[in-house]
């Protein structure tokens, strides 16, 4: 692949005090006293954590006082993808390692939506409510390996429900209130929940969504489904009492408020939750993580990576649809007190999630790389707002061109740690982000993350510095899916990963590690634009085009050898000859001749998944003739309608106005 990204200069680094002050010195403080380990940096550090992968991984067990009723008999029986068995004989719990060090009088969540008002729950509250909870679960016969599957936004109750399932070894799923019927259906039908926790709708832009038959269409088409715990989250009045096997929240605990919380001991490969591929072209992969994988990788990631401890306030804008909610959730780990926001980013302006912000007294403000370039295009100047307490902003869901990183310096705040972050749903945590320890490079993330074995392999399956490849696990990770529910030989799941490489996790990724050890993503991999053998990440096009300010959002598909550039531009801008001539420039100046559309076209919107990402290998698959019955899962789309522009254009070979 070409070559195209500028190496980027340093914006920020560390002091001496946060660095000293931080987890990861005091972990490696820890293996120097405790296993008599000398690392001189965070580089040093991360290749011992995979050549020694055992050793790391055990180190992380006692590091963090992992409590198990039972001895494990060994950490890795053998560095085998798919199948590693980690821990074999140990039995924990995750909820038990949330509530472990907890102070009942510190706040635990902090949450606000748009039909809510900032609302506060200590860490005596929340385990009141997750007994309460739990005991209500096992009282209707919810038995260990049972699932429980929600259909709820992003509020506390999601988050007492998740960790109550966890605490007597039910399995959780949840999805958002945005998905219809068809969506919540072909997810949750596969994994035959024997409850459903469920809302009566939700206010997200002002605007009321009424869910009350959907709910009744989900119940109606997942005959596992014994009963339904329902919030009436928008109308106290919504609920019919008269309905079948439906109760509300407030009764169904009601019996259950003097319950202790008690944790049930599970196998460390006990499944914990079951979340959801996207699904664009199929039936959404049901993946399975267990407890164990799960809480070593989300302690090293919460504590190690993101620097989170007691004291910190700790958010990223999520759904329960989508696996930054699981991870903020895992906040809970480090003792931090988690945000949840439930609504609109932009509603009623722009400003909403800055006003939060210095509302909660965050620390840690998670977000995407596109709601960065948002504000970015917006102009706006987040630093009118009070964020003395802000320490760190992650970045995720897509990689974050230079210009967001330099955004956020000169708009946000100078002394702040800005970490993009890549990973996936896969393994419900990035394989390349932050540390500490590390400067911040424009336009690069700062480092391959402990214990994740991450290379660059060319075509050729050789692994490469300073060349774009594609990104590879070549060892296993303890948060890996066990297995896909319903997917008993394995071969989906050997599909999915291992059938590029054998024996070789690929992510379907282009990444570049440089000789510093930072990385940056290019885009996915099966979307990959080939001119003349040479070929390009589309990442490194959208960075150059939603730059401008008469572009809002861009979309780049290569068919047949010809590259198709689709923008959506400002209120009250037409695409002028002018204009598109702008474009080509601005390509050509920032990558290279070799980038340059051969074609511009306006259109009203981008397609996108409900988790946001840009649909660029199905609309290619439309553009190249296949029906769209055959490109794409619509249930799995935030905006179905954008479909339409792409399905004229491969049936005219023009270029309507949207």
């Amino acid at each position: 692949m070409e070559r195209s990204m500028k190496e980027g200069k340093i914006l920020w680094e560390p002091s001496s005090q946060l660095k000293s002050q931080s987890n990861m010195m005091n972990f490696m403080k820890w293996l120097k006293t405790n296993k008599n380990l000398h690392f001189k940096n965070y580089h040093h550090l991360w290749t011992w954590s995979v050549t020694e992968l055992e050793n790391f991984w055990e180190s992380i067990w006692e590091y963090f006082q992992i409590k198990s009723v039972s001895p494990y008999s060994c950490v890795l029986s053998e560095r085998i993808m798919p199948g590693a068995k980690w821990f074999e004989g140990a039995t924990l719990n995750y909820t038990e390692h949330v509530f472990r060090n907890r102070d009942e009088h510190e706040i635990a969540i902090l949450s606000k939506s748009e039909t809510r008002s900032l609302e506060k729950m200590d860490w005596g509250l929340l385990e009141k409510k997750v007994a309460a909870f739990a005991s209500a679960l096992k009282a209707s016969g919810i038995q260990k390996g049972d699932r429980v599957a929600a259909y709820l936004p992003n509020i506390p109750e999601a988050t007492i429900a998740f960790l109550a399932c966890a605490s007597i070894g039910a399995v959780w799923s949840s999805a958002s209130p945005d998905f219809g019927s068809h969506t919540v259906i072909e997810r949750f039908k596969q994994i035959e929940p024997k409850i459903l926790i469920a809302i009566d709708g939700y206010r997200y832009g002002g605007k009321n969504f009424d869910r009350t038959e959907t709910v009744r269409e989900i119940k109606k088409a997942i005959p596992s489904i014994e009963r339904t715990v329902f919030i009436p989250y928008l109308n106290e009045s919504s609920f019919n009492e008269q309905e079948e096997n439906m109760i509300l929240w407030e009764p169904f605990v009601a019996k259950h408020r003097d319950a202790r919380l008690q944790f049930t001991p599970l196998p460390f490969d006990h499944p914990l939750w079951i979340l959801f591929s996207s699904g664009t072209t199929g039936i959404p992969k049901a993946i399975v993580q267990g407890h164990g994988g799960i809480l070593l990788e989300h302690l090293k990631q919460c504590l190690l990576h993101m620097d989170l401890k007691k004291g910190d306030r700790f958010f990223w804008y999520t759904t329960t649809g989508w696996m930054m909610w699981n991870v903020v959730v895992s906040g809970l780990l480090a003792g931090s007190t988690i945000l949840l926001y439930d609504g609109n980013p932009g509603f009623p302006t722009v400003e909403t999630l800055w006003q939060f912000a210095e509302e909660t007294e965050m620390t840690v403000f998670g977000t995407s790389a596109s709601f960065i370039l948002s504000c970015m295009n917006a102009r706006m100047e987040p630093a009118k707002f009070a964020l003395h307490h802000l320490k760190a902003i992650g970045s995720t869901g897509s990689p974050l061109p230079p210009e967001g990183f330099s955004w956020v310096y000169n708009n946000v705040k100078k002394d702040l740690w800005l970490a993009s972050v890549s990973g996936g749903t896969d393994v419900c945590s990035a394989f390349v982000g932050g540390s500490p320890l590390l400067p911040v490079y424009e336009g690069e993330i700062q480092c391959r993350e402990l214990g994740a074995k991450v290379e660059a392999f060319n075509v050729k399956g050789e692994s490469v510095i300073d060349e774009v490849g594609e990104l590879v696990l070549t060892e296993p990770l303890p948060s890996m899916p066990l297995y896909f529910w319903n997917d008993p030989s394995g071969e989906r799941y050997r599909d999915s990963y291992f059938s590029v490489f054998p024996n070789i996790w690929r992510h379907g990724d282009w990444i570049k590690i440089s000789t510093k050890g930072s990385c940056q993503i290019y885009g996915r991999s099966d979307s990959t634009i080939n001119r003349g053998g040479i070929r390009i990440g589309t990442s490194e096009i959208y960075s150059a085009v939603e730059s401008m300010e008469e572009v809002v959002d861009s979309l780049v598909i290569d068919v047949n050898h010809e590259v198709m550039l689709f923008v959506v531009l400002e209120k009250g801008i037409d695409l002028t000859p002018v204009l598109e001539s702008t474009i080509k420039q601005q390509i050509r100046l920032s990558c290279s001749p070799r980038h340059v559309p051969d074609q511009i076209y306006l259109i009203a919107s981008v397609p996108r998944t409900l988790n946001g990402k840009k649909l660029e290998v199905p609309v290619k698959k439309i553009l190249s003739g296949t029906p769209v019955s055959k490109s794409v899962n619509i249930g799995s789309l935030s905006n179905p309608s954008a479909l339409e522009y792409f399905v004229k254009l491969a049936e005219t070979n023009q270029s309507p106005n949207p």
